[in-house]
Order: structure tokens, then C-alpha cells, then sequence
């Protein structure tokens, strides 16, 4: 991502905007007559917005054409200073939409009329919409891939000490886990996934494991050797990175991030139908979102150790695949009964957590498109939070409403588990009833993390959401990381 952000905390001259051709002005609501004398074309825009009618704060962006000679394509929007940070997001990603056809290699952004924190909030969520938007994901058309436009963003009335470093790494970590997110199974198999990794980790020195088939067969891993087997190349496995912070001062508190990587989910021996099973690819999503925070973590080089445990494979359809009424044995000698084979990331997950948990970290936080039940019950605009420590929810719930990636508590009681038990093994995989399958699987997973880590689980319904989410342009949305520097960086939770 070579994007250049430049800033300024004087207003733009007339000279400065007719040089442009493409701008983006955030002004208060209501507007005040002596900030508007202040900007340029600020009585312009004043005009359109009476033009189209707009006396209240806007939802979309009011678009003009500046009268000067380049006919400066401009759009603008006035809102309250309290605007929540998903509406502020969302209206920012119509902003920068504005622009999409106009290819614009530089645009400028003006941010007026704010105290010094509101307007520093808005101009970090119009660079958040700015960046998300900036880097093309991949495509297989005939025509050559669209190459990256934006080349710099001109950011006038603020100019910060931080220079938005952790907003561009964000959007780094973010783009990583979308542009992995929507390749074609066939180009991304377990093993093309691993190569990929191998890459990303030697340029960001940090240590590989890989603990595929014959490891995962010495550690009893059962649970996730049963959605495996049935795969003609025995390529899935565990990849598990460490980032290492460097100083003295390196806390020991150690982070663990687990992704569930489904390359491919065909719902196996419970063969899904084809509406259901169109989009699957998609179902590694959890593991590249883990990847992107893991790099969005080092790109601000905290000084906390990371972890990042992807469990990668297909669910495949065949001779060998697992079915229900199986008894499989997790790594952590937990017996399984098989009810249905579509409940395969659950299994690939409780190996995984289990193993990792043995490394006794302070945290655990695990990712996944795990349940249809959590989109049933949330849709496509909020995802899923469970956690093992109810003293967590408020802090959970809070960081989706400041970061604009929105977030639902779900009860996590024992008595749940009365669904789940098992005449004949410790435990059912899920239940055959329907209806609250998100929170099975919750309980399901949390027996698996051991040696007291907290343990948050996030549920990824809004995963996939059509239009775009918040700040995010497309319909992928790489939904969580930055949720979760929310939750390390302001919430401080560990």
C-alpha cells in the first residue's frame, strides 16, 4: 500500500483547491455562516446543499462540481459532532465512492469547523475509507488488473504527531485479509495458502511452524484430522507465527490469535446445496483476518508477544471424508460424537485451540465464519462475540461501537451444554435442533481453551456483507482487525 498522506492544519487557498480535481469537505451541522467565509467555495457548497434540499446532517454526500476552471469534482457532507463512528465510517465510504470513476492519483480532504479531537476522529475515518478503497483486491477479467490510483491524500486542518500510523496499518492488515479472502479456492488450497504465509512471514521476520498431517497425527489431534481426511491431498495442517517484540522493556503477556482457514467448505458427507455452497471460499476468511491483525500488530511493533494459529484445510466430499455418528478424539483426549459434517470448523478450531492454549497465554481471541445461526440472528451488519469472562462483555460490546466495527454479546451459560451431550462420547459436535448453533458451538470451543487464558470468540456474520461495511468498499470486509486494535490498543485488555 504506497499511499502518501500529507497534512496541513491551515485551510486550503482558492489557488490550492483549483489545482485539484478531486475533493472531500466534512463540515459541522448546522453550518455557521463565519467558518464558511473561512473556506474556499465554502458559499458554494453552502448553495447545493440548500439546492437539494439538505437542512439536516447528511447520510450521503452532497456532490458539486466547483466553479472554477478544472470544475473541481467535490463532495461534502455536514454532521454532528457526535456522530457515531459506523455512521461516520459509513458516510465516509460514501465520500470516497463519490470519486471512484474519476480515478483521482491525488485528492485532497478538508475537515473544518471541529474541535481538535472531533476532527481528528473524522479525518481518521475518511483515511481509513480512503486506504480501504485505494488497493484493488484480485480479479481474473480478460482486461489487465486495475492498478492502485491514489497515489496521495492532501489532509488540510489537522496535522498530527502519529501521522496515522496505525490507520495505515490497519488498512494494511485489512487488505491482506480481504485480498486472501476472495481468491478462488483452486488458487488458494491449503497448500498455495502456506506458501503465501511462508512469504509474508520471512518479510516480516517472523518464526513459522507448520504442523501438518503426520504432526498433527503424533499430537492426537483427531478432531481436526477428521475433516482433513477426507481431502485427496493430505495438505492441511496448522501454521502457527510468532512475532517476537525487541527491547528490554517486551512485556511477557502473551496474545494468541486463531483463525479458522476452510479453504474450501462443501459441507462435506452433509453435502450443502448450491445456493449454500456458492461463496465458500470465503470460508478462511477467520485465518486471514488473524494474519492481517498479526501484521497490523507488527507494523506498530507493540511490545507484547503474538502468536497467529491458522487452521488450514478443505472440507471436502469423498470415500474417506468423516460423517456423522463418528467418535473422534481431540488433542486435549476429549471424545467427539460426529453429528453433521457441515460443523467442520468447529472441529478444525478445538484442536487448534487446544494445542494452543498449552502455550499459556494471557489472551486468546479466535476468528471464524463459523455458524449460519449468528447471520440468522444478526444479519450481515454485526458480528458475534462470546467470551469466557462475562466482567468483558461491556468492554467487547464498546469497542465495536468506537471502532464502527459493531459487535453482539450472546449468553455462554452451562446449561446449554445439555444439547450437546453425548451417549456414547464426551461430547456432541452440535446439536441436531436448530435455532441457537452459534452458541453451542461457543460452548463448544471454550472447553477447549485450557490453563485459564481468557477467551474471546468472535463469530464473523458480518464477514461477508453486500455494498460494503462501514468504511470497507466491498462486499468482503475483513471484519475484526479493527475491532481488535480497538480492544488491545485503547481497551488495553491485555
Amino acid at each position: 500500500m504506497n499511499v502518501k498522506l500529507q497534512q496541513q492544519t491551515k485551510m486550503p487557498g482558492r489557488q490550492q483547491i483549483d489545482r485539484l480535481a478531486n475533493w472531500i469537505f466534512l463540515l459541522p451541522h448546522p453550518l455557521k455562516p463565519a467558518e464558511l467565509n473561512k473556506l474556499p467555495y465554502g458559499d458554494a457548497i453552502a448553495a447545493r446543499r440548500k439546492q437539494v434540499g439538505n437542512d439536516k446532517p447528511d447520510r450521503k454526500p452532497v456532490v458539486i462540481d466547483l466553479p472554477n476552471k478544472n470544475g473541481s469534482h467535490a463532495a461534502a457532507a455536514c454532521v454532528k459532532a457526535d456522530i457515531s463512528s459506523f455512521e461516520l465510517l459509513t458516510l465516509a465510504r460514501k465520500l470516497v465512492a463519490v470519486h471512484a470513476d474519476y480515478k483521482a492519483r491525488d485528492l485532497g480532504v478538508v475537515v473544518h469547523g471541529f474541535d481538535v479531537r472531533t476532527t481528528e476522529r473524522i479525518a481518521e475515518a475518511l483515511v481509513a475509507a480512503l486506504l480501504a478503497s485505494a488497493v484493488p483486491l484480485p480479479q481474473f477479467k480478460g482486461k489487465p488488473k486495475a492498478k492502485q490510483e491514489l497515489q496521495k491524500i492532501l489532509l488540510f486542518g489537522i496535522k498530527t504527531k502519529h501521522g496515522f500510523t496505525r490507520t495505515l496499518a490497519e488498512a494494511e492488515g485489512n487488505t491482506l485479509a480481504r485480498s486472501l479472502s476472495v481468491l478462488p479456492s483452486n488458487m488458494l488450497t491449503p497448500a498455495d495458502y502456506l506458501k503465501r504465509v511462508r512469504q509474508i512471514a520471512r518479510e516480516n521476520y517472523w518464526r513459522l511452524e507448520f504442523y501438518g498431517v503426520k504432526e498433527l497425527k503424533k499430537k492426537k489431534a483427531g478432531a481436526f484430522l477428521a475433516v482433513a481426511q477426507g481431502s485427496p491431498t493430505a495438505d492441511a495442517g496448522i501454521v502457527r507465527l510468532r512475532y517476537t517484540p525487541a527491547g528490554r522493556r517486551a512485556r511477557k503477556d502473551k496474545l494468541i490469535l486463531v483463525g479458522k482457514g476452510i479453504c474450501y467448505d462443501t459441507g462435506g458427507t452433509n453435502l450443502k446445496t448450491a445456493n449454500y455452497m456458492f461463496g465458500m471460499h470465503e470460508d478462511m476468511q477467520g485465518s486471514a483476518v488473524a494474519l492481517g491483525t498479526l501484521l497490523a500488530l507488527t507494523r506498530l511493533k507493540v511490545d507484547f508477544p503474538v502468536e497467529c494459529w491458522m487452521a488450514l484445510a478443505m472440507n471436502h466430499i469423498g470415500p474417506k471424508a468423516y460423517k456423522p455418528n463418528d467418535v473422534v478424539t481431540a488433542a486435549d483426549g476429549t471424545t467427539i460424537e460426529v453429528v453433521h459434517t457441515d460443523a467442520e470448523g468447529r472441529m478444525v478450531l478445538c484442536d487448534t485451540l487446544a494445542l494452543a492454549s498449552r502455550e499459556k497465554p494471557k489472551l486468546i481471541i479466535d476468528y471464524a465464519t463459523l455458524t449460519g445461526a449468528c447471520v440468522y440472528a444478526l444479519g450481515t451488519a454485526y458480528s458475534g462475540i462470546f467470551s469466557n469472562d462475562d466482567k468483558l462483555l461491556p468492554t467487547l460490546v464498546q469497542a465495536g461501537r468506537d471502532s464502527g466495527e459493531r459487535v453482539w454479546p450472546f449468553p455462554l451459560d452451562e446449561d446449554f451444554d445439555k444439547l450437546i451431550e453425548s451417549d456414547i462420547a464426551d461430547i456432541k459436535q452440535c446439536s441436531r435442533e436448530s435455532g441457537q448453533d452459534q452458541i453451542l458451538a461457543a460452548r463448544f470451543l471454550q472447553r477447549f481453551v485450557k490453563n485459564n487464558a481468557k477467551w474471546i470468540h468472535i463469530d464473523l456474520s458480518s464477514s461477508r456483507s453486500k455494498g460494503g461495511l462501514a468504511h470497507i468498499p466491498t462486499d468482503t470486509t475483513g471484519f475484526g482487525i479493527r475491532y481488535t486494535l480497538n480492544l488491545l490498543l485503547d481497551k488495553k485488555i491485555i
